[in-house]
Parts: structure tokens; sequence; C-alpha cells
């Protein structure tokens, strides 16, 4: 495009200003080829005239108005100096932003306020986004580098220069602070602390007030902050540059000292710095030259605190930071150490001088030698050592060397500290850098310090430049396009000038060397050495000077001073004295460092640049010698790193908040290289847009035949042939299209001029068609009006004629009427007289009349009361004594009636189970005992319910009918207690009789004996006899055996009937006590509902845990109802009041106790029902156990006669070959009858102590005198071994195996020889296998083998140290429990003592709550153990029943005296088969038919859970029930429930709930896993409910599934395991959602255009923008994202998962949606204009759509999306009048202030549009405060980490566990249904 088009009428151009730099013009005329003169118009309406000598002078061309704002400064069209000027001042004034990029850079221009731009939230939001994805910010710039370095594991390095002011320590700090937090592991470790704390020590001692900056850096600094593998922040390290050391000793006017020195002074009041004996700073001459010892800005006390506590954490010992502060006070003495002149060109020091006493004090040094040589110096010569004195002047210089000195010395020794703490404890993987350094200086006076500062930063510059080129290569070199080499400044002829050999640095250190090395010969060497370089110059009126052409501008530089800075010298002997100080502390900042740490220093640098001087060895180092070292070796570690650049800009030097002097500004900007970068962006091509944004912005442009959509960079191509004729103005690349400088304003020329066109045909056409409508709409008027006046004339003529006739017409009528109304009024009239006579005559007669009647009423009325008055008064006397007498009566009934509603309230318990109908009962029952205290009270209740009586008929009614129930039920209770004790009498009886049954017996034993005796005294008869008497003796026994047998099987059967009477009498009683009960509590109910209103409580829930339970506690919501109620009256109370006194402290201790006393008598009164219960059971219990020792007994006498009858077949001898293995069975047999006998009478004892054990427990239960009226944990624990005992040992059982394997014996012994081997071994092998016991204890007997004693002693020894290592194992965790307990307590302990009085009070308030719930909770689950354990007593005490029973039985056969030899022979094997299958015989067991079951072994446990849950594919699943593994693993704990078999159920739900845990944590990442066991815990969850048999849940259930419930165990504990395992797994869903989101919401809600609105492109230069280019292979839009969405939708449903369930989630995922929108809405300008907030609502109305359809959208999902759907409406309205102002706060409801005025300020007018004034934003944002609450109005983003509280609403199923079927694929050959 020529000149003459660009510098066209109207063309907007920059003129040079001298107040505001440039100015705003438009051309008044084009300018033509060799015009000389340029008329413009400026904005203020002046104008002005421009000489022009050629093209080059023409004025800069301004940015069209889409580039105003922009973010990044290289977009623009037009890159010079005024367009970056103006656009900084619009973002940094209008939009209030403070950072800008330029390319690579950040510009940062100082706010002077605080901005709420650095909280958390704000960093997470730029988390892992590109660079220039958000606005600018220092958090894009650290997030882009550790981007890179985690990437691609690069080293980086952040550099922040600028002016003293600007905010670089500021922005370094927020840069290590991003670093903190994403570089840190879950919390905040130590070394993120230090690598921080370092901060505020390092501005303590290195930072002072200017008359720029209140808080300004005087030295560089440089941090490695060290990162592992994992990217976390392992150290860090330090290291300084270029201390100002001459402000310890001098400070301008209104300039400070470091602030140290002013913290120590300000805290010189606290006893440990009352030793430095400091004051206020004006009394110190290093601190009262700048008179401003105090700065409004910042508190020193506080700051001085903040100082200690940062050297604290950073590991600075106590007495470390007391010297710290000695040294620095020693210092601030220094100065005050008054040296006068003295006798000839000497000086001295006055004897009453206050501060060398001090200091040397401070420093530990002989304060002689140091008076001494403050004031003279030594001359070392070849034979000699000469004192020479100093002059005055020579002296204070000494003096003030001396203290920067010992600071510069103390500043070194901290920096090497903190790097010593903060250092990487192990191996570092990458590291980021960040510098803060100077920037450029030029001030009037520059001398070396400014000097080093402008080298440094010329080699910094020079670092910058080559990159930003190198990038910019790179960048073409990627895009594929042709390039020239781009030609920038450089500046390495002005380093060489300063560090090459002979450069101004050696020829500074050549004078130092020389003993008379002046600032003058310094000079002079470098005018002749030096003359001939372009970038030095000689001023021209100081020979004193010399000038440095730099990169920024040429700075003059004076020499004075300059050779002494250099030499930085010391006097030697005061340093001698330091090293001499009596505090090693002193002693070790001044000792001379190691050889080999100066030769590894000096290792790092490069050899060959900038070589030292050949003499230079033996001397020291100069400053400017180490400073180039220390730089070189700075650029290395910058080189080998990828740079990022920040430039601090300060905007004005008055510091005011947002004012911006253009004049400051561009000096700062060209002094930092941003315009440096921005020539070398002019030089290429600096604008860039992709193809897409090029076609969708110039589509206006492109002619028809141009367009393919499919084809866009052709279509591209084509345009811009057309368009811009010369080819190298553009250059097209792989992805995107570079425009040359000022290409891009010539194409938004051309398409604003086609649009103007476009606009002028669209204004002729409206117009034509508008005066088109006009004339149509007159002529149409026109014919209407006409046809309305004739119409008009028609109806006047038709109306006159009308009126004409209906006059004619109302006359006549008229008429008529009126004669007709005079005749009716004199009608009227008469009949109204006769009617008045008539009626007057009536009434007398119906007043006397009815005088009389009232007459005859009231009389009979007053008699008709009388009489009842009598009647009522007689009546209520009868009444009274009627209720007095019945109370006596049924007092007395009650009395009886409580014994046995304890034991009816048992059997209750027992049946039903219900611990909320138990606590019920018992509240009831202590009512009852309470009567006679209430006797009073009650008879007033009565009383008052008899004046009511005649308005509550029908409850009278109720009450006689109840009453009169109430006597029958007494009535039916005395029948019942007479049928008791007859049933105790027929028991008597019973007993009599099997008394009397068991005197027979004894007299048959005395019969027998009498019978042995002869039989031994004819012994030798008896042996022919032998077989004749054994027969007699077989059938004597026979009948004796089968008689008693007889009797005992009636007496048992006789019992079992009466029992099983008292048991249908039990329930008949408890079912009418109950109902007797319930209308009792009835109408106690309605009475007081009568006399007190009621009062409902309310508990409201704010977890989403089900029940009440806490933890694993077994406890119903019922029964923590009161420590609850303790709880929140307490909380309530400390809610009310601020602060708690002791008064306060002591009634609520008083309330604690009063809590525990009534928990005890609570305690008490349970335990005592409990045991009332168990009364009239343990009798009859007790009785049947009385009645099976006697039938023991009888045993043991049974077994007396066998005994004799071994001693008869002892007698018997033979002769046979067989007789050895007879001895042996006879012997075998002895000792089994032996140890049978043993255990008999052990069985016996056993179950006698365990009967006796238990009546003396349940006396002492029930005892009064009992202290807490309860079984102690010594009775508990006994009970509980007795029980083990009886239930592990089995005695019993090896009692009935014992005395089966004896009558087996006796079997054998009495069968043939020829069998008898035979019956050995089959018997032999059955006592080793089935009773290892006995033979284990035959000890005594030959036979036993030594090696089957050793065995046993093994066994016993083994058990015996498994029991000592289980014990040691115990003790051992109690040990860990008390220790854990003690550092607890230790840790309480001390957190208290930090606490406040008001919440160390409130503390133990909570921790007294605390312990009391808990021990409630203990005693209550105590209580239930106890229950428990009752309940399994009585149950194996009713098994040792029937198996003694049937021991009894089974034994009675094949023991029989009377039988034959023969016989005895023939039926020994029918015998043993018979034995044998005894014991499963004699199991009663009811049969019933069960469903719904799955029966299994405990061992396949692992097998099921690996098959169902571990192994189990959820796609498998898509077509079987939802929730099926749930439903299968419920039916599995149905079956243990109903065995009754504890350890199994546990043992089941535990290896589910961690295989569930093992799955999702497995799977963590997959949505289709986490949403299956999601679906399959709730679903167990809610069945465990459903089955659990509680009232609540079963309402909903049929018939069918209640048969189904719960009988023997509790499970609630776990359903809230269960719970919180849903909790878990519904967050770790909620979390895949996210990140299958995230990546999505931004490009779809915001950067895609589905709307098919024309958006503003980014121009981003060397970045990519969120946007992806394709999401799996997918361009992400809006359909994209409900695509997603609609996958979670589909699994979850799939899955049936609860619909609740899924619409949190679907709720949560939106809130994600909101949050993520707003909040990048909120950090991006280029997203906030209308064409978006159009973009946004479509995009909702989408999802809207989408959640229509899905049948989800209620009002909770509104109010989430609410806040978004208001950012797009004020992003569409207008901004213009005080009514868009209250339109605006009325529609911005769910946003902050900050929020709305944040928006305001970013949006960017689109075309035609008018930008929005700051004062509409003021009124908005004035009239927005204190809507909301302070801290909450300010929030600026929205927190996308939030979670809302998940519940679980109960949702019963309706599926019947009996109609499941098992696919085949689960594979459970293990389990089968039952």
């Amino acid at each position: 495009m020529s000149t003459q088009e660009l510098y066209c009428k109207g063309a907007r151009v920059w003129v040079r200003d001298p107040d505001s730099v440039w100015q705003g013009g438009e051309l008044k005329q084009d300018y033509k080829d060799g015009d000389r003169v340029v008329n413009i118009e400026l904005e203020d309406g002046s104008e002005k005239t421009l000489q022009l000598k050629n093209k080059t002078d023409l004025p800069p061309l301004r940015n069209p108005d889409i580039l105003i704002g922009e973010n990044d400064l290289t977009s623009l069209s037009y890159l010079h100096e005024p367009a970056v000027l103006f656009n900084l001042h619009e973002r940094f004034i209008q939009n209030n932003a403070i950072y800008t990029y330029c390319g690579i850079v950040l510009v940062a221009i100082n706010p002077y306020q605080q901005l709420p731009l650095y909280g958390e939230d704000v960093i997470y939001a730029y988390r892992g986004q590109d660079m220039g994805s958000m606005d600018p910010h220092i958090f894009a710039v650290a997030e882009e580098a550790f981007k890179k370095m985690s990437r691609f594991d690069q080293n980086q390095s952040i550099i922040v220069s600028g002016e003293s002011g600007a905010g670089k320590t500021v922005s370094a700090k927020y840069a290590m602070r991003y670093f903190a937090t994403v570089g840190g592991s879950s919390a905040e470790t130590q070394i993120e602390k230090k690598v921080l704390a370092s901060n505020p020590v390092m501005e303590a001692i290195g930072n002072a007030k200017t008359t720029r900056n209140d808080n300004s850096s005087r030295f560089g600094k440089y941090i490695e902050i060290s990162f592992n593998t994992q990217h976390h922040i392992i150290g860090a390290n330090m290291r300084t540059y270029l201390l100002e050391k001459s402000r310890v000793v001098f400070q301008a006017e209104e300039e400070r000292n470091y602030h140290i020195f002013y913290q120590l002074c300000a805290s010189s009041h606290q006893p440990e710095l009352a030793q430095l004996k400091l004051g206020h700073p004006d009394e110190f001459f290093y601190t009262n030259q700048g008179e401003s010892p105090t700065v409004d800005s910042i508190d020193d006390k506080a700051t001085f605190e903040e100082t200690k506590d940062a050297l604290t954490l950073l590991g600075f010992q106590e007495d470390h930071m007391t010297q710290i502060f000695r040294v620095i006070a020693a210092v601030l003495h220094f100065g005050n150490v008054d040296i006068r002149p003295g006798d000839h060109e000497s000086s001295k020091i006055e004897k009453n001088n206050e501060s060398l006493p001090v200091l040397c004090e401070l420093l530990g040094i002989e304060e002689v030698q140091m008076k001494k040589w403050l004031c003279n110096r030594k001359i070392i010569t070849v034979r000699e050592i000469l004192t020479k004195p100093l002059t005055a002047t020579q002296a204070v210089f000494s003096r003030d060397a001396l203290a920067k000195r010992i600071y510069s010395e103390l500043f070194s020794w901290i920096v090497s500290q903190i790097n010593k703490n903060i250092q990487a404890t192990s191996k570092a993987k990458n590291f980021i850098g960040v510098l803060d350094i100077y920037g450029f200086e030029m001030f009037t006076i520059n001398s070396f310090e400014q000097f080093c500062i402008n080298y440094a930063n010329e080699k910094l510059q020079q670092q910058f430049t080559q990159h930003v080129f190198k990038l910019e290569q790179e960048e073409y070199v990627r895009e594929q396009i042709e390039w020239s080499f781009i030609d920038f400044y450089d500046n390495q002829p002005c380093i060489d000038l300063i560090e090459n050999k002979l450069g101004i640095l050696d020829l500074l250190d050549e004078e130092c060397m020389l003993p008379k090395g002046s600032d003058e010969n310094w000079c002079q060497k470098l005018y002749k050495s030096l003359s001939k370089s372009k970038h030095f110059s000689k001023p021209r009126m100081s020979q004193s000077a010399f000038i440095v052409h730099h990169f920024a501008d040429k700075v003059e530089y004076q020499s004075d001073g300059c050779v002494e800075k250099n030499r930085d010298n010391v006097n030697e002997e005061h340093i001698n004295i330091l090293r001499g100080s009596q505090f090693e502390f002193v002693a070790d900042l001044f000792r001379e460092k190691k050889a080999t740490q100066e030769v590894q220093r000096k290792a790092v640098v490069k050899p060959g640049i900038g070589p030292a001087v050949k003499g230079q060895k033996s001397f020291k180092s100069s400053v400017g010698s180490q400073f180039r070292e220390s730089l070189q070796y700075l650029m290395q570690k910058l080189n080998s790193t990828i740079p990022h650049y920040v430039r601090c800009i300060k905007p004005n030097d008055t510091k005011a908040a947002f004012e911006f002097e253009p004049k400051r500004a561009v000096e700062q900007l060209r002094a930092c290289g941003v315009l440096e970068t921005i020539r070398i962006s002019a030089a290429g091509y600096p604008s860039r847009w992709t193809y897409a944004e090029f076609f969708t912005r110039y589509r206006a442009l492109m002619k028809p035949k141009e367009v393919n959509r499919k084809n866009v960079r052709g279509t591209c191509e084509k345009t811009l042939a057309r368009l811009i004729p010369d080819p190298d103005k553009y250059q097209f690349g792989k992805t995107k299209i570079f425009f040359r400088a000022g290409q891009v304003a010539y194409m938004e020329k051309l398409r604003a001029d086609k649009l103007r066109a476009a606009c002028v045909l669209m204004q002729k056409t409206v117009r034509g068609w508008v005066q088109k409508k006009k004339y149509m709409r007159l002529r149409s008027a026109t014919i209407i009006v006409q046809k309305m006046v004739r119409g008009f004339l028609a109806r006047r003529l038709t109306r006159h004629m009308r009126r004409t006739n209906a006059a004619t017409c109302i006359q006549k009528r008229w008429r008529g009427y009126h004669q007709r109304q005079k005749y009716l009024h004199v009608r009227h009239s008469i009949v109204t007289i006769q009617a008045f006579t008539r009626g007057m005559y009536g009434r007398r007669y119906y007043t006397k009349v009815l005088r009389q009647a009232r007459a005859t009423t009231i009389q009979r009325t007053v008699r008709g009361w009388l009489a009842r008055k009598r009647y009522h008064k007689a009546r209520k006397a009868v009444i009274l004594l009627q209720c007095c007498t019945r109370r006596m009566y049924a007092k007395r009934e009650l009395k009886k009636l409580k014994i046995e509603a304890r034991s009816v309230e048992h059997l209750k318990k027992l049946q039903k189970g219900m611990e909320n109908k138990i606590i019920s009962l018992q509240q009831k029952v202590n009512d009852l005992t309470k009567e006679k205290k209430e006797r009073e009270e009650q008879e007033a209740v009565i009383e008052k319910l008899r004046t009511q009586v005649k308005t509550m008929e029908q409850t009278q009614a109720e009450s006689v009918s109840l009453s009169k129930r109430l006597a029958d039920l007494e009535r039916e209770n005395a029948k019942l207690r007479q049928e008791l004790d007859q049933t105790i009498l027929e028991k008597n009886e019973l007993h009599d009789e099997m008394g009397r049954v068991l005197q027979e017996h004894k007299e048959a034993v005395k019969q027998f004996l009498k019978e042995k005796d002869k039989q031994e005294a004819e012994s030798e008869k008896l042996r022919k006899d032998l077989q004749e008497k054994e027969n007699q003796f077989k059938e004597l026994e026979e009948s004796s055996e089968e008689r008693i047998k007889r009797e005992v099987e009636a007496a048992l059967e006789e019992v079992r009937k009466e029992l099983a009477e008292e048991k249908e009498r039990h329930q008949r009683l408890l079912q009418d006590y109950s109902r007797m009960e319930q209308r009792c509590d009835n109408l106690k109910e309605d009475l007081e509902a009568a006399q007190h209103p009621p009062q409902y409580a309310h508990h409201v829930r704010t977890d989403s845990s089900e029940g009440g339970e806490s933890g694993y506690g077994t406890l119903s919501t019922n029964r923590v109802e009161d420590v609850e109620s303790v709880e929140d009256e307490i909380q309530e109370q400390g809610q009310e009041k601020a602060s708690m006194d002791m008064n306060v402290f002591l009634k609520l201790q008083q309330r604690v106790r009063d809590l525990e006393k009534e928990k005890r008598q609570f305690q008490l009164k349970l335990e005592k029902s409990q045991s009332d219960s168990r009364t009239r059971t343990s009798t009859i219990e007790g009785d049947l156990d009385a009645s099976n020792a006697e039938l023991v007994a009888y045993k043991d006498e049974n077994m007396a006669l066998k005994q004799d009858l071994e001693n008869l077949r002892d007698a018997v001898k033979s002769s046979s070959p067989e007789d050895d293995i007879l001895t042996v069975l006879t012997s075998q047999v002895a000792a089994l009858g032996d140890e049978n006998h043993k255990h008999r009478q052990e069985i016996l004892r056993l179950k006698t102590e365990l009967t006796n054990q238990q009546r003396r427990w349940e006396n002492r239960y029930n005892g009064e005198d009992s202290p807490d009226g309860g079984v102690s944990k010594e009775k508990e624990h006994f009970i509980e071994e007795e029980i083990t005992s009886l239930k592990d040992d089995g005695n019993i059982e090896v009692a009935y195996k014992s005395l089966k394997m004896t009558n087996h014996l006796f079997a054998a012994l009495n069968a043939s020889q020829t069998s008898l081997r035979d019956t050995v071994s089959k018997y032999g092998s059955l006592a080793e296998n089935h009773n290892d016991l006995l033979v284990g204890k035959m000890l005594s007997v030959p036979s036993a083998s030594e090696t089957r004693k050793s065995e046993i002693l093994e066994k016993e020894i083994q058990a015996l140290k498994k029991n000592h290592e289980v014990e040691i194992k115990q003790l051992k965790e109690a040990l860990e429990s008390l220790k854990k307990d003690n550092d607890r307590q230790q840790e309480i302990i001390g957190q208290s003592l930090k606490m406040t009085p008001e919440a160390r009070i409130n503390q133990t308030v909570q921790h007294e709550i605390s312990r009391l719930t808990n021990e409630n909770l203990d005693l209550l689950e105590q209580n239930e153990y106890l229950e428990k354990q009752v309940r399994k007593l009585k149950k194996q005490l009713k098994v040792a029943y029937r198996r003694v029973t049937s021991t009894l039985e089974s034994s009675a056969t094949p023991t029989s005296l009377g039988e034959t030899p023969a016989a005895s022979h023939l039926s020994a094997p029918a015998n043993i088969s018979d034995t044998t299958h005894i014991g499963p015989a004699n199991v009663r067991t009811k049969e019933r038919e069960i469903q719904g079951m799955l029966d299994y072994r405990q061992e396949d446990d692992t097998k099921i859970i690996k098959t169902i849950i571990i192994d189990f594919q959820p796609k498998t699943a898509e077509n079987l029930l939802p929730g099926l593994p749930a439903y299968v693993i419920f039916m599995c704990i149905r079956h243990a429930d109903d065995i009754n078999d504890d350890r199994k159920v546990k043992a089941l739900l535990t290896g589910v709930i961690n295989g569930i845990k093992k799955t999702v944590k497995k799977h963590f990442e997959d949505f289709e896993y986490v949403s299956f066991w999601l679906t399959n815990t709730i679903r167990l969850m809610h069945t465990l409910k459903q089955y659990s048999g509680e009232e609540n849940f079963c309402n909903q259930n049929t018939r069918r599934q209640n048969d189904h419930c719960l009988r023997n165990f509790d499970l609630s504990e776990y359903r809230q395991v269960m719970n919180d395992l849903g909790v878990h797994i519904y967050q770790m869903l909620v979390h895949i959602i996210e990140n299958k989101l995230l990546p999505m919401i931004v490009p779809a809600m915001l950067e895609s255009d589905s709307a098919g609105l024309t958006t503003k492109p980014s121009g981003l230069r060397g970045r990519s923008a969120s946007m992806s280019a394709d999401y799996d292979g997918q361009k992400i839009s809006i359909d994209s994202l409900i695509k997603q969405l609609t996958t979670f939708l589909t699994v979850m449903n799939n899955h049936g998962t609860d619909p609740e369930v899924v619409k949190q989630a679907i709720k949560q995922s939106f809130y994600l949606i909101t949050a993520s929108t707003i909040n990048n809405i909120l950090l991006r300008k280029d997203m906030c204009h209308w064409s978006k907030g159009v973009q946004i609502r479509y995009n909702m109305s989408e999802l809207e759509e989408w959640l229509r359809s899905s049948k989800l959208f209620d009002h909770r999902m509104e109010e989430t999306l609410e806040p978004l759907v208001q950012i797009a409406q004020l992003l569409q309205v207008k901004k213009r009048t005080d009514d868009d102002v209250t339109l605006i706060c009325e529609t911005c409801t769910k946003l902050t202030t900050t929020q709305v005025v944040k928006i305001l300020n970013l949006y960017t007018p689109d075309e035609y549009e008018k930008k929005t004034e700051v004062s509409f934003i003021r009124k908005v944002q004035s009239k927005l405060v204190g809507r909301m609450d302070p801290k909450k109005d300010g929030q600026l983003l929205i927190d996308t980490k939030y979670t809302f509280p998940v519940t679980f609403p109960y949702n019963p199923s309706s599926v019947l566990l009996n109609e499941i079927t098992i696919p085949d694929s689960f594979k459970l050959d293990c389990v089968k249904r039952v």
C-alpha cells in the first residue's frame, strides 16, 4: 500500500508533544509526494503544522480501534513508541491492567495499590494454562517456566529488572510464591516455607527507603530454586550482587539506612535488646542523616518481629540472632565515635565518648587497641614497622570503611547461612532461577556503583537481544517461511569497552595497584587509551568525568572516589582486632577464607574472558574484578537456561495509585529494552493470524468465487493476492499468515470501507422502503377518513328519524305510567294502615302469652338446677371415694405386676430385639416407680380433668372403658398367677417323683451289693456257675435300666409340656400387658396434650452420613438424643457468648456432673430392669439344671455298677494264646472307664459351679448394695471365661464321646474271640482319632509309649510359648497405645498453652462433653455386649441340656446288664451302628423353607470377592440386573445371619469393603469402574437398611421382603462404613469428571464459534492459546462437551445409579463448568465483549436443553448456572445511562462487586460500539458497595475445587431376593441357593 493511500484525509497519526510525549490527531488533507507541510488537527481541537523534509518525517500512524488495549504489544499493526505508550496507558488507566506482554517480555507497571490478583485461587487458575490463554500476569510467566522445566527437563530463569520503586522485588517474591505453591507436595513443606521466609530477612538487611521507593532493594539477588524428579521444591541457593555499602555510613535527604537499624531502634525497649544500648534513630549519626527516621507504610516494630520469626524458621539459633543484633548495634555505635583533629595533622577520640566502649563491648574487642588504631595506621618497611597518625578526615574515612566492612561481612554471612539452611538435601534434577537486579540507572551524578549496574545491564541486554532474535528466527523456520536476516543493535562493542584488556575495568585495576594511584590519573588514562572508541567520549567541560554510550542512553560518570571504591581497603589493624574478638561469631566473620574455596570459586569462570593483570595475583582482588567474575558466572548460568523476562515500570515519582506519567514511562521503556524488542519485531512480520482467524475476520472482503471452506488456506491466498499486490508484505506459513507492519491496519481499513459501503446501501434501501410505507399509509388513511365521514352523515340522519318516533312513543307511555302510579300510591296507603292496626293487636296478645310461658320455664329450670346440684355433689363424693379405693388396689396389683413385667419385658426384648422399644418400656417402668412421688400432681391433673368432663364426654367414655379393661386385665393377671402357682406345685410333685425314683434305684444298688458280697464269698461256686450268674445279672440290669429310662422320659416329657404351656401363658400375658400398657400410655399422652401444648425438637443434620452412628458405634439416634441435646445447649451458649468467664465454666462443670449422675441412675434402672426380666426364666432354668445334675449323679451310680462288672470279669481266666491282647484291652477299658468317670465328675462340678455362680452373680446384680448397680469388668470377664470354657473346650462333648467309647469297648469285651482283633483295631483307631484328650492323659498306663508322651509335652510347651508370645504382643500394643495417648495429651497441653484463656475454657468444655459422650457410648456398648453374652449363655445351656439328654439315652442301651453273651455277640454291630448315628438323630430342628440365600463356606470368601468384585468387568453387567453384585453379597450375608455365624458375616463384609477399595483404587481413572462400584456400594447400603428389620425401613417392604429381613445381627455400623465408602467413591467419580471436563470447558464455552459470530483473533506471538486445535482428534465445541456429559449420564444410568446421586454428580459438573468459565472470563480481556456474551448465551441454552431432554433440569441446576447467565447478560447490556447502572445492579445478584467491576474494566467494545466510561464503572461500583459481606464481596475468582455435600437418600428395591438368578458368567461354583 502506498504512502499516499495511508496518509489520506482523516488518517489518524501521532504527533510529538513536550508534555505528554505523544498526542493523537487527524490529517486535514491528503498527503501527496513532494508536500513539505502537513496540517494536523489534534484531539484537543487545536491545529498543528508539521514541516517535512522527506517521507521519513511523516508522523507515525495510529492503530485501528480493534487493536487498542491488546494483551501483547507485538500484535499491534504499527509497532513504534507512541503505539506502545498509548496501549500501556489504556490498559493501565482504563482497564486497571498492570501486566502487558511484549513478545516474550512481561511489562509490569507498579500500581502503588494492593490488588486482589495474587490469592491462591488466582494461582490455581493459572496453573496448567498456556501463557497466552489468560490475561498477562506474573503467574503466567512463572507457570510457563515451571511447565517447560517439568515437560522438557530444561533449567529456567526469570529475569526481573527495572529501576528502584518499579516493583522488582515484589514481582520476584510473587514468582517464588507461585513456585512454592505449585512446586510443593500436598501440603506446604518446611523447605518451601524457608524459601519464602528468606524474603523478609533479606529485605531487612538489604532494603532501605529512598526518594523513589519506601522499600528499595539495594542489592542484586539471584535465587536458584531446585526441584526433584517429581518437580517438588527440595531446596534453593542465593547469590547477591552489588550491596550498596555506602548507604551504611551515608544517606541522602529523605532517605534511610537499611531497615534492620530502624527495626532494632524501634524494639530497643525489649529486655533481650537492652544490652545493645540503642535508642531513637535520630541519636545515631548513621541513621539521622536523611532526616526521615520513620515511614508511613512501614511499622518497624512489627517488621522486626517478622524478621525474627523468619530467622527462627530458617534455622538461626537464638545465640546467633543475638550476635547478629550485637554486630548491627555496634555498627550504629561506630557512627557516634567522634574523631576530632589533633596536633600536627593527627586525630584523637575524646575520653568521654560513650559509643566506643559500647561498641567494643558488643564486639568483644579491646577498647584501647581500637581507640589507638582508629587514629593511626601501620606502615611496614623493609627494616622496621612505623606508626603514622591519621588526620581527622582520614580517620573518619577509616572508621566508615570499617563500619561498611563489618556490615558487608555480616550480610555475606547471613546469606551463606540462609543458603546452608535452604540448600537441597537430595540431588536436584532441575532448577528455576529468579534474578532480581537493578535496572539501567542514569542520575545527575553517576559514580562507580552506577557504572557497575549499567555494565550488568549491558550484559543482560545483550543476552536478551540474542534470545529475542533467536526466538524470532525459530518461529520463521518452524512456519517454513522465507526470511532475511534481521539487523538488530549489538552492544558487544560497549561490553568490550568495559571488560576487555585495557578496558575501563582493567585500567581501573591498574591504577588501584599503584601506591599513589588517583582518580585523575585513571581518567587521563581513559582519555588516552579509549578516545577512538565510538562508545566512549570525553565531556567538554570536565577533566574528571567520562561518557559511555550505553544501549539505552549516554551516561556521564564522575571518577571521584572510584579508585578507593574499587580498592575497598580497610586498615589491616582493624581486621586483626576483630579477628581477636572474644566472641567466636565476630572472629569468624573476619577470618581468612580457605584458599581452596577461592580456587573453586575462580575455577567456574571461563578462561580468556577479562584476563587480569600479571602482577595482580599478589594483591587483593578489586571490587570491579570480583563483580566482573560474578557477572560472568551469572551469565553462564542464564545462558544455560531458558530465560523469561519481566520488566518493571514505575508510572510516576509521587507513588500515586494508577497515575501514568508518559515521560517517565518512555524513559524506562527505552532503558529496559522493550522498545528494542518492538523494533526487532517490527523489522520482521509482527502480525500473525491463523488461517481460520483471517477467514472469519475478513469474510466480508472475499468474493463468492474465492470462498472454499474446505480449503481455507487457498481462500486466504486468493484474497490476499487480490487485496495486497506486493507479496513481500505477507508470508504464508504452515499454520499462520505473517504480515509486515501496517498491513493489518490496511486490511482493517478495507474491511471498514466495505462495511461502510454496505451500510450506505442498506440505509438507501431502508429509507426508500420507509418513504413508500409512509405514502401507502397516507393513502389508506385518506380513504378511511372519507368512508368514515360519509357513514357519519348517514348515521346522523337515521338517528334523527329514530328520535322523533321515540319521543312520540315516550309521551304516550309516560302519561299512562303517571296515572297508574297515582292509583297505586293511594291503594298502598290504605293497605299499610290496615296492616299496622292488625299487627298492634296481635303483638299485644303474643306478649301476654310469652310472659306466662317464660315464667313457667324459669321456675322449672331453677328447681331442676337445685336438684342436679345436690345430685352432682353426692356423685362427686362417691366418685372420689371410688377412685381412691381403686387407686389403692391398682397400686397393689401394679407392684405385683412389676415383677412379672420385668420377665415379660425381657421376653419381649428377646422376641422383637428392638432397642427403641426396650428403652421406652424402661422409661415407663421408671414412671410407675415414681408414681408415689407424683401422686399430688396426678390428683391435681384429675381435678382439672373432672372440671372438663362436661366438654369431654367422648374422652370420659373411653376412660371408663379403659378402666374396665384394666380391671379385666387385673383379674386375668390374678388367674395367671394362680395358674403359675399350680405349675410350681406340679413341678414340686415332679421333683418328689424323681426323688422316689432315685430312692428305688439306690435300693436296687444296695440289693446288688448284697448279692455281690455273696458272690465273693462263694467265688469257687461262681466259677462253675459263671454263665448262669452273668445272664441273671444282665437281665436284672436291663430291666432296671429300662424302667428308669421310661420313668425319666415320662418326667422329662411332662416338664417339656409344662414349660411349653408356661411359655404360651407368658406370651398371652405379654400381649395383654402390652395392650394395657399402650392404652394407659395413650391416655396419659392425651391428658398431657390437653394440659401442655406440644413442643417439637428439630434435629437438623448437616452431614451426609446415615443414621446417628459415629464411627463404628452401635448406638441408635434415639439413644444419643440426650447427649446431643446437652452438646447443642453448650454449643448454643458458646455461640451466644463470645467469651466465657470462670463462673460460666463452673456452671458448665456442675451441669456435666449432673449429667453423669443422671447417666448412672439410668444405668442402674436399666440393669435392674434387665435383672428382673431374667428372674423368672432363670428360676425355671435353675430347676432344670438341678434335675440335670441329679441325672448325672444317677449316671455316676450306674458307673459304679459297671466297675463291679469289671471286677467280676477280672476273675475270669483264660488259657488261650490271646490272653495278652485281652489284658491290654482290659487295661485300656479300665483307663477309659476311670477317665470317663473323672470327666463326668468334672461335668457335674462345672454345671453345679456354673449354676451357683450364675445365681450368685444375679443376686449381686439385683442387689441394692452394689455401688454401681451393675456387673463390674471382673465379673464380666469371669462370665465370659465360663461361657468360653463351655463353648470351646467342649467338656460335655468329650464326656459324651468317652461314654460311647467305654460302652463300645464293653460290647467288644463280650464278643467272641474271633472278632476281637478287628474290634480292637477298629475302636482303637476311633479312640486315637476322636478322643486324643483322654489318650494323652493316660500317662500312668504302662502301654503308653514314651514317644507319645514326649509329643504331648512338646505340644503343651508350644502352646505355652504361643500364649506367652501373644501376651507379650498384647503388652507391647498396650504400651504403644499408652505412648500415643501420652504424645497426644502432650500435644493438647502444648496447644492449650498457646491459646487464650477464653479459648482454653471453650476447649476444656468441649473435651469434657466429648469425654462424657464417649463414656455413655462405652456403657451402652457394654450393656449390649452383656445382653448378647446372656443370650449366648442361655442358648449354650439349652444345647448342653439337649446333649446331656441325648447322652443319657444313647448310653442306656449298650450297657444293659441282663444281656446274654450270645445276644451281646449278635447285637454288637447293630449297637455300634446305632451309636454312630445317635448324635445327629437327636438334634431336633424345625424344618422350614428358606429362600433368597446363598450358602457358601467361609474359606471361599476370597474366591467370591475375587470373582464378583476384583475380577469383575462392568461391561459384562450391562444386560444384567442393576446392582447384582450387591444383591449376591447380601444373599450370602443372609445365610450367615440365618446360621448365626458372626465370624462369617464379619469376614465377608470386611473382605467386600477392602475389595471395593482395592478395585476403585486400581481403576481410579476409569469412570465406568468407579460409577459401577458407586452404584453397587449404595445399593448394598440400601439393602442392609431395607432388610435390617427396623420399622422405619420395613414400612415400604412387601410381606415377602419382610420375611427376608436379618434375624440375628445388627449391621448398622457396617451401613455407616458403606456410607463413608460411598462418599469416597463419589469423590473419586467427581475427580474423574473434573479431569475429563476441565480441558474442554474453556474451548467449548468460550473459544468455539458455535453461534456463527465473528470473533476477534488472538494474534499471539510465540505461544499458543488454551484452545486446542483438536481434542481426541476432533475440534472442541459445545457439542463435544454435551457429548461427554451424555457419556457420563449414559454410563451411570446403565449401571442403575440412584437418580438423586446422578443429579448431584451432574450438578457438580455444571458447577465446574460455571466456575471455570467465569474464572477464565475474569482473567481474559479478549473474552469480555458483546459477541462473547451472545456466544455464552447460546451455549447455555444448549446445556439447558440437554438438561431438559435428560429430565435433570430443576431449580438447583438453574441456581448453579445463574452466575454465568448473569455474566452473559452483563456483557450484552448497554453501559451508558443511569438506568443501565440500575439494570446491571438488579441483574447481577449472584456476582460480587469485584467481579462486576473487573468485567466492566476488561470489556472491549465491538465495532460501532463506544467505550465504557470510567465514570459509569464508578457509579456501578458505588451502588454495589455494601450489598454483600465485605469478605465475600471482595472475592474475584470462584473456587473450582468446591464440592457440594453428597447424600444418599434411602431408596428401597422392589426386587425379591428369591427371584434373583445368578448368571453363569459369574462362575460362582462355590455358592448354592438354599
